[in-house]
């Protein structure tokens, strides 16, 4: 979209793709270590398919319903965007395959050679065949296709491949007196095992590490497959399925919320097909039979793509003993003056503390939880959950804390998108152990992240606990940069207890001291934020803000910006995923600068600091700026008052603001042009220095 048409947002989808072109950038990247550029080409693959599901699936949707939907989307129909987004994705995917491809060439210089059926060795022959035997075939599901009345459902997380097998057998009629021979083809499907990791290690030759695909194995094995026909041919294309993943919640007050996300979770499996990917070397007659057969009109969403789809499987490629091709491990650091040895709610009674994970270590949140589950003092826990580990120690505190006797209260997202089944598996196992679950806000997610304990001390009732910028999951803290502040303000912590009162009794909204919260207060308390440091500019007092969030995308906030822009505000964003807002604009937004960190860590973090005439207010949320988050979710954000805390926020800002190594400009064109450094300007990379910022203050404490 462009000023000079009027329009005054960038598309919300087309910035996402641009976000997920910036960490194609990162798999292209020679200064990337190698295999860490394959994990890059994993996520990118992996973001596609969620954007699919997800974003596209609604505009699909939106289109199909005869809408145009301008008015949603800015100024560009459904049918429109449904016909960019495609071609966009058309050349990000052509554009992946050449980086994949300059990749595996780098690895075959690193002496890790990936081979594909055709290129197995007679040493590797019998590895592969009993591979194959003992691993892949047990878990083999072929269909043949021809004569089924009903074309099986192919799931949108796996792989397949579809089948041609052009068969020997001769139909003989007679034509003109002539014999004629009618070659007869048969179609079948196979799908690609999950249970097994997708890159298989073969036996190392000439000092040379060989891996291959299981696709490729299976290949290799399709006569023992379909031995039992008589073919004249056999070819295999790897083909993948993307569905809706919109879940639609039964409406039967009979059923509780748990029985109705788990059976939407269940639904969502014949959902719609919004994409459908397939090899670009098929024969045409049988993607054709294929496309008919699912019902997908040609031209809404098939992709043309390279020989292997689910390329999501690189993020678990094996690091094959070869540490020098991936990035140092970065060991989390600790927290000044806060011990993981003594007692964590005593260090917290004396002043408040920040944990910047992964920079500095999770393991102070589990400890919080696992002390809280065994003081005699703790009389009640209550904690709001939306992503969470495979093996999640929170939940195991939890737990533990109730069979001590704790009255434990758990707020969880049963629709956190795709985490839906987890949650349900552990929301029934937390009710087999007497924790009292809170299933949500009808028309509502609750994505804050929230935590108040009871502690009875000299008789009173003293409140402890910790609000965070992002979920409590020990996995992803390993590579999502997310603050969380431990306090026991007790003013604070009064509002956050007033957060579980309103899941408890819906109706009845509370007014917070401190706390800002959605859906009720967000828009108006920060837009007399901005419109403070509006009228500091304009009396020329000194007036900038800084924020820093993933996804800028409300047309209220941007609006609102706007205006403090025009009024001589100087505002610098750090948005990592999508910004709708166009920056540097004479007139609209001269006064904006737009950067997106894309490096090893998922920023994740949401900081929101405004100069507030030299004397900042500083502030951790778990919103970004988006309709959704502040419309239609309970989200938290909180003041920081501790002037330390307050400092490390703000320098932290500061640092990732200064990066000029993997910091991107934002702009209407999708460039993601990175920042260049002027002559002389030392290498500064954010995540780097801000890892060394926290270093240095935790070599400090040991003084």
């Amino acid at each position: 979209m462009s000023t000079e048409t009027g329009f005054r947002y960038i598309d919300r989808e087309k910035s996402w793709l641009a976000f997920n072109a910036r960490v194609l950038q990162e798999a292209a990247d020679e200064s990337v270590p190698l295999l860490e550029r394959l994990r890059f080409i994993g996520i990118f693959s992996n973001n596609l398919d969620e954007f699919f599901r997800v974003r596209f699936a609604a505009i699909r949707r939106l289109s199909l319903s005869g809408v145009t939907g301008e008015k949603i989307l800015g100024g560009i129909s459904a049918q429109q965007l449904v016909k960019e987004i495609t071609e966009i994705v058309i050349r990000q995917q052509s554009e992946s395959l050449k980086v994949l491809t300059q990749i595996q060439k780098e690895l075959e210089k690193q002496n890790i050679i990936i081979i594909n059926e055709n290129e197995i060795s007679g040493e590797h022959e019998n590895f592969v065949k009993d591979f194959f035997i003992q691993k892949i075939s047990p878990e083999l599901v072929t269909i043949i296709l021809n004569d089924l009345a009903e074309f099986p459902l192919l799931k949108d997380t796996s792989g397949y491949l579809a089948i041609k097998l052009v068969m020997k057998s001769v139909q003989k009629s007679k034509m003109l007196g002539l014999v004629k021979a009618k070659q007869e083809i048969r179609y079948a499907i196979i799908e690609i095992p999950k249970n097994t990791n997708r890159i298989v290690e073969l036996p190392l030759k000439d000092g040379k590490q060989y891996l291959i695909l299981v696709d490729d194995i299976i290949r290799y094995n399709l006569s023992s497959i379909f031995n039992i026909f008589e073919y004249e041919s056999i070819a295999a294309h790897m083909i993948k399925i993307t569905r809706d993943a919109q879940l639609d919640i039964d409406s039967d007050m009979s059923k509780s919320m748990l029985e109705k996300i788990a059976t939407s979770v269940k639904d969502r499996r014949i959902g719609e097909p919004v994409r459908f990917v397939y090899d670009q070397s098929i024969d045409k007659d049988t993607l054709k039979f294929f496309l008919n057969k699912m019902g997908i009109d040609a031209s809404d969403g098939v992709i043309p793509g390279g020989r292997y789809h689910n390329r999501r499987d690189y993020m678990n490629f094996p690091n094959l003993g070869r540490f020098d091709l991936l990035y140092p491990p970065r060991i989390p650091l600790p927290v000044e003056g806060l011990s993981l040895d003594g007692s964590i709610l005593n260090k917290i009674a004396q002043k408040d503390y920040l944990i910047y994970a992964p920079y500095q270590s999770f393991s102070y949140l589990i400890k919080f939880l696992r002390e809280a589950a065994l003081d005699p003092k703790v009389s009640s826990i209550k904690i709001t959950l939306y992503r969470l580990a495979k093996n999640s120690q929170i939940i195991s505190s939890l737990i533990n804390a109730a069979k001590n006797g704790k009255k434990v209260i758990v707020q969880i997202e049963l629709q956190a998108r795709f985490d839906e089944a987890s949650n349900i598996s552990y929301a029934e196992q937390m009710q087999q152990e007497g924790i009292e679950l809170i299933f949500g806000i009808k028309g509502l997610k609750v994505h804050s992240k929230i935590c108040v304990i009871d502690r009875i001390e000299l008789g009173k009732l003293k409140r402890y606990g910790f609000i965070s910028t992002g979920n409590f999951n020990e996995s992803t803290a390993k590579i999502y940069t997310d603050l969380t502040l431990f306090t026991c303000h007790q003013q604070i912590l009064k509002d956050v207890d007033k957060i579980f009162d309103f899941f408890d009794v819906n109706y009845r909204i509370h007014r917070y001291k401190h706390l800002i919260v959605s859906p009720h207060y967000t828009r108006s308390k920060f837009y007399k934020l901005i419109e403070r440091e509006i009228n500091h500019a304009k009396v020329g007092k000194p007036a900038y803000i800084s924020l820093k969030m993933n996804s800028l995308s409300d047309y209220g906030m941007i609006d609102k910006l706007y205006e403090a822009s025009n009024a001589g505000v100087k505002i610098k964003l750090q948005v990592r995923g999508i910004c709708s807002l166009i920056p540097g604009v004479k007139g609209m937004s001269e006064n904006i600068e737009a950067i997106s960190i894309v490096d090893y860590y998922l920023e994740h973090s949401r900081t929101f600091i405004f100069c507030n005439n030299g004397d900042p207010e500083v502030f951790i949320s778990s919103a970004d700026f988006m309709t959704r988050n502040i419309e239609g979710r309970v989200e938290v954000a909180c003041p920081i008052y501790d002037e330390d805390i307050k400092k490390q926020v703000i320098d932290t800002f500061n640092v990732g603001w200064k990066g000029n190594v993997k910091a991107r400009y934002h702009s209407e064109k999708f460039e993601n042009k990175y920042r260049i450094r002027t002559a002389g300007e030392p290498i500064f990379r954010a995540q780097h220095e801000t890892y060394n910022y926290y270093y240095n203050r935790a070599e400090k404490d040991k003084f």
